[in-house]
């Protein structure tokens, strides 16, 4: 399957809170202003803001974490933006249970590294943030 097609939409981000099975902290004006901070610092994915404007934070039904804005600028300023072969830039969002860091990339596609190390292989886990939000690992 190729990369994602279509955007993210702020409207399925709600429907999905609304659903249940993560545990999601919703957006506010203070999310909302650390993730204009964090598109002023990073070459943010487009997936990534219309995330942050439904939601803060979440945790998916496997234990996997959605960062905060806050968190993301943090990663960010710490390990910049992750270089994957043959991908567009990428920014660490989220990690796995036992703390591999997830990475949204330009292009819309979802990677994880394999091991609990920004620097390691990254594998491409999902084709878009809403299949990496649905699947159940």
């Amino acid at each position: 399957m190729g990369a994602a097609e279509e955007r993210l939409d702020v409207r399925w981000v709600r429907a999905w809170c609304e659903r249940g099975g993560a545990t999601v902290v919703r957006a506010t004006d203070e999310s909302h202003r650390a993730t204009d901070a964090l598109v002023d610092l990073t070459p943010i994915p487009s997936d990534l803001t219309t995330l942050y404007w439904a939601l803060a934070e979440a945790r998916l039904p496997d234990d996997r974490c959605v960062h905060s804005a806050v968190t993301v600028a943090a990663l960010f300023r710490e390990h910049g933006e992750i270089e994957i072969p043959g991908e567009q830039p990428a920014l660490i969002f989220a990690a796995t249970a036992d703390g591999h860091p997830c990475a949204l990339s330009g292009s819309g596609r979802v990677w994880q590294a394999t091991s609990p190390c920004a620097t390691a292989q990254f594998d491409l886990v999902a084709n878009s943030l809403q299949e990496f939000l649905e699947t159940r690992r």
